[in-house]
C-alpha cells in the first residue's frame, strides 16, 4: 500500500467523481481509477459502488476513509515535525580544498566533538570557488592562503605548515633529513590542480625561484591527492606538498622536509565579513586551540625571503597579524 493510493482514495471519497478527483490530484483519470483498484486488490474490499453516473462509498469504504484521513494528518505532521527540525538546526557551511589535506578535518572533528548539534555542511572546492562561494553566501568559513583574499574576505593565520616532498621509499631523497630546495633541480616536480590550489603552486614556485632554479614540472595533472600518491609511487616525479598532506603516510612513500631555506605554508581560515554566522567565532576558537596544544604556529619566524609582491612565500596571511 502506497500513501498515494490513500491520497487518491481520500481525494476520490470527497469528491465522488473520478474526473474531478483526478483533476484534484494531477493526474489524468484512468490513472486515478488504476490506483483504487490497486488499493482495492491489495486490502480484499471493494470500497466504492460504481455505475455509469454515480460513485458511493461502501460500508467498507467509509469505515477505511476515517482511517486513511488519520494515517494522511499523522504523515503530514511527522512531515512538518521533520522540517522544522532541520530548520532549527545549527549549520555549518564549510570549504575544503582536498581531503587530503588535514588541518581543516582536523578543525571540524574537534568541532563536532565539542558541539555534536551543530550539522556540517563539508564543500570540496579550489581556493578560487570557494572565495566565490565565500562572497555569494554559499560557505560559512574556508581554508586557504590569505594572502590574495578579496577585499571582502577576512583572513586568520591557523598554522604554518612545514612544506616538503612526498617521495618514494627508494628514492634519494629519502634518507635526507632535510631536502635542499636546490635540489630540486634534477627532479620532475609534481604540483597541485591549478583549478584547486593555485595558491600553493605559486608559493612553491615563489619559492624556486629564490632558490635561483627553475623547476621542470610534470605535465600531467591530479584531481586528488591519492592520485598524486600514485604517481609517486610509479617514480614518475616528486610531490612538493606541507606536512598536513595526508597521503604522506601513504605505504611506499616518503615525506621529507625542505632545506635551505626550512619553509612553511601558512593556512588560513577565511570568511566573509558580511556573514553573521555565529559558528565562525566557534570555528576559530577551535582552530585556536588545536594551534596552542600541536604547535601549529611554531616557528613563527620563517627564512628571508623577496618581497611578498613577487608572489614570494610569506610568513603570514593579509589582515590576519592578530595571530591566534
Amino acid at each position: 500500500m502506497e500513501l498515494r493510493q490513500l491520497r487518491y482514495f481520500v481525494t476520490l471519497a470527497e469528491e465522488l467523481h473520478f474526473g474531478r478527483a483526478a483533476a484534484r490530484e494531477h493526474i489524468v483519470q484512468s490513472a486515478l481509477s488504476q490506483q483504487i483498484q490497486r488499493l482495492e486488490r491489495e486490502l480484499d474490499v471493494r470500497l466504492l459502488d460504481r455505475s455509469t453516473h454515480h460513485v458511493d462509498l461502501t460500508p467498507a469504504g467509509a469505515a477505511f476513509l476515517v482511517e486513511a484521513r488519520q494515517i494522511l494528518d499523522h504523515v503530514s505532521r511527522a512531515t512538518q515535525v521533520a522540517r522544522t527540525a532541520a530548520a532549527s538546526a545549527p549549520t555549518l557551511r564549510v570549504g575544503i580544498i582536498d581531503a587530503g589535506y588535514d588541518t581543516m578535518p582536523q578543525i571540524l572533528r574537534e568541532l563536532q566533538r565539542n558541539h555534536p548539534g551543530i550539522t556540517i555542511h563539508q564543500v570540496e572546492a579550489g581556493t578560487p570557488e570557494q572565495y566565490r562561494q565565500l562572497a555569494d553566501g554559499r560557505l560559512d568559513i574556508a581554508i586557504g592562503h590569505g594572502s590574495q583574499t578579496p577585499a571582502e574576505v577576512t583572513s586568520k593565520l591557523i598554522r604554518l605548515d612545514p612544506l616538503g616532498v612526498l617521495v618514494p621509499d627508494d628514492h634519494r631523497f629519502a634518507d635526507l633529513d632535510g631536502v635542499p630546495v636546490a635540489a630540486l633541480a634534477d627532479e620532475l616536480l609534481l604540483l597541485g590542480e591549478e583549478s584547486q590550489t593555485p595558491e600553493l603552486n605559486q608559493f612553491v614556485l615563489a619559492l624556486c625561484r629564490s632558490a635561483g632554479l627553475t623547476p621542470t614540472l610534470y605535465e600531467g595533472t591530479v584531481e586528488s591527492s591519492r592520485a598524486a600518491a600514485d604517481l609517486v609511487l610509479q617514480h614518475r616525479c616528486v610531490h612538493c606538498v606541507p606536512s598536513s598532506f595526508r597521503s604522506s603516510n601513504r605505504p611506499g612513500t616518503t615525506w621529507r622536509p625542505l632545506a635551505d631555506p626550512a619553509t612553511h605554508y601558512p593556512w588560513s581560515l577565511l570568511w566573509h565579513d558580511a556573514n553573521s554566522s555565529p559558528y565562525i567565532a566557534t570555528v576559530i576558537d577551535i582552530a585556536r586551540g588545536l594551534a596552542e596544544r600541536l604547535d601549529w604556529l611554531e616557528p613563527v619566524a620563517l627564512a628571508a625571503e623577496p618581497a611578498s609582491g613577487e608572489g614570494a612565500p610569506a610568513a603570514t596571511s593579509r589582515r590576519s597579524d592578530d595571530l591566534l
